[in-house]
């Protein structure tokens, strides 16, 4: 009898009829304070948490969902896509891949729409296409956005999420700091204005060109953002870097940035500083 009781399984595995399958994607672990919150509220809520405030990153259809006014937008270059111009082994294939998995041609869309009524040059970077690293057809497609707001007169709006230049474009991906930098100031020089809302993470040549030259630099909450990551300086400099360092909020301490704006709030802040701009420009016409 003893011998029968150690030969039974330790685990028993209790059959319950009729039990459902719950389906993946219901659910999402938060990745700051670990609340499972319900898939539909967190969209709800412009995909922050509810109960910590951190903010998921967004798709760039979400984010222009979130942004512009319904059925406002209008798609520019949607044909304009990335080469391998120094064929670099493997790119067309990872191309292909972040295609097939985003539906995007390339990190950014550009385009035109309206915010509360205001219409806006508006473009929107993608960080699930190779981490929205910026080549030349990203380059290109912000420099091309830069010559609509300065023909149609208005303003510029680029949402930012970069890891930087595209490695596998070498030198090529890299000039396209200077060309973006080289667009902006022809539309400062045209008296336009351009608002560059740095999101989750805004890094290396995207963050030391068009990422930090706007009018009003604005950023969301927790945003990484920075040139070079945090561990590559501390090795460097040998030393404990801040609390916070490269944080949206540690960069408005100490003036880099203008404002941060909870995703919430940010279509309201954004709307409010375009009908500024507008009495500005029809001030200035008058006069």
């Amino acid at each position: 009898m003893v011998l029968e009781l150690f030969k039974k399984p330790k685990y028993v595995t209790i059959r319950q009829e009729g039990k459902r399958e719950i389906p993946e994607g219901l659910w999402v672990k938060c990745p700051r304070c670990e609340e499972i919150v319900y898939n539909k509220d967190l969209l709800k809520n412009l995909k922050v948490c509810p109960k910590c405030g951190f903010h998921f990153r967004l798709t760039a259809a979400e984010r222009l969902d979130f942004t512009l006014d319904e059925g406002s937008f209008v798609e520019y270059d949607a044909d304009l896509v990335a080469d391998n111009p120094l064929d670099f082994p493997g790119y067309p294939e990872k191309l292909a891949e972040a295609r097939q998995v985003t539906g995007l041609a390339e990190a950014i869309i550009t385009g035109e729409g309206t915010i509360a009524g205001h219409r806006t040059i508006i473009g929107v970077m993608d960080p699930r296409f190779i981490m929205a690293s910026m080549g030349a057809a990203v380059g290109e497609k912000i420099v091309r956005a830069v010559g609509r707001a300065c023909e149609r007169r208005l303003p510029l709006i680029i949402f930012v999420a970069s890891g930087g230049a595209r490695m596998q474009e070498g030198v090529v991906a890299l000039l396209q700091m200077a060309k973006t930098a080289a667009a902006i100031k022809r539309l400062d020089d045209a008296g336009l204005l351009y608002i560059p809302v740095l999101t989750d993470p805004t890094t290396g040549g995207v963050s030391a060109s068009f990422g930090m030259l706007g009018d009003i630099i604005l950023a969301e909450p927790g945003a990484l953002i920075g040139f070079t990551g945090p561990r590559v300086i501390e090795q460097t400099i040998k030393q404990k870097l801040p609390e916070g360092f490269q944080r949206a909020e540690f960069l408005q301490e100490h003036g880099m940035i203008d404002l941060v704006v909870p995703r919430p709030k940010m279509r309201e802040t954004l709307a409010r500083i375009l009908k500024l701009h507008e009495w500005r420009r029809r001030y200035a016409d008058g006069a």
